[in-house]
């Protein structure tokens, strides 16, 4: 299996367009040990030849193009893109299917609640179904079952095995009081495991840190991306002078009593590899030369770039 990350930024990319902090000040003039970074976009494929994305950002349009393995075939209009797996219905992790517009067959799979939130409350998504033919909202296989995603014209069921598991976030902010009422709460946000010839990837770049299940997961898993949104809890705080701290927009900080740093420690050393992804544009860690940055790669983390790729 392949695994390639399009994208491993926080929503607003790094720099941020609109902001003025240190981190984006510095990469901006050049004085910043860093490099820039899209909002968090993975992509996988058990073949090379038919991929799977993970989420859909913002920046997806640029980040295929950037991505010779997603260019359609020479003299044709089809793309190598098969299906979408979201973990959420977050701005961030949906956008991106407005770019997908026109790719046919595409298969898209989310809990009953993300589907709702964005065919009922946001007719813009039914631009998807213009394509020949449309797209295919699919449900999610949920632990402890695995199931077997189908995507592609052969409507074949592919060779590797899927499952989500719950992490107890909530739903943004734009969805309706009306709506959010009749929405489970297990549903809001999941993490994903995906299973290939007796290697597995789990992916969760959002951990609200309501469901502990997930680290008994991650654990089994040879490739794990984990939320590496914020270093500390009041971050946001910090850098804008107001604001929610990290744990109140659904994010486990890294440092602190309890953070991801103390919860995941100890794990990941020998085969397997522990990657810390959606970084926000205020985290220290993108900084090489800071001290954070040092100590997340002492305890055995490797940090998300765009770019970055793996085999397993």
């Amino acid at each position: 299996m392949r695994v390639k990350v399009l994208g491993s930024a926080a929503g607003g990319g790094f720099p941020q367009w609109n902001c003025g902090c240190s981190n984006c000040m510095r990469l901006r003039t050049g004085k910043l040990r860093g490099s820039p970074r899209t909002q968090t976009q993975v992509a996988f494929s058990v073949d090379s030849k038919v991929w799977f994305l993970v989420n859909a950002s913002p920046d997806l349009r640029a980040q295929i193009l950037a991505a010779p393995e997603l260019a359609p075939p020479e003299g044709s209009r089809k793309s190598p893109i098969a299906g979408v797996f979201l973990t959420g219905a977050d701005v961030d992790s949906v956008m991106g299917l407005l770019h997908l517009r026109e790719s046919a067959p595409l298969s898209i799979f989310a809990t009953p609640a993300v589907q709702r939130i964005l065919s009922e409350e946001n007719s813009m998504f039914r631009v998807l179904d213009r394509a020949t033919p449309p797209a295919q909202w699919l449900g999610l296989v949920m632990q402890p079952e695995f199931g077997h995603p189908v995507g592609g014209d052969s409507h074949e069921v592919s060779s590797f095995r899927f499952s989500a598991i719950p992490l107890g976030g909530s739903y943004p902010d734009y969805v309706s009081d009306s709506l959010r009422e009749k929405l489970s709460a297990k549903e809001a946000v999941v993490g994903f495991v995906v299973e290939h010839d007796g290697k597995r990837l789990f992916f969760a770049p959002s951990l609200p840190g309501g469901n502990p299940e997930w680290k008994k997961l991650a654990e089994s898993c040879d490739l794990v991306f984990l939320d590496g949104t914020f270093w500390s809890d009041d971050e946001l705080m910090l850098a804008a002078g107001s604001g929610k701290t990290a744990r109140a927009i659904g994010h486990l900080p890294l440092s602190g009593a309890d953070g991801l740093l103390q919860q995941f420690s100890g794990v990941g050393r020998g085969r397997r590899r522990r990657i810390l992804i959606h970084i926000n544009n205020t985290n220290p860690i993108l900084d090489e030369h800071s001290a954070e940055y040092r100590l997340v790669r002492e305890a055995g983390w490797e940090i998300a770039h765009d770019g970055m790729e793996f085999v397993l």
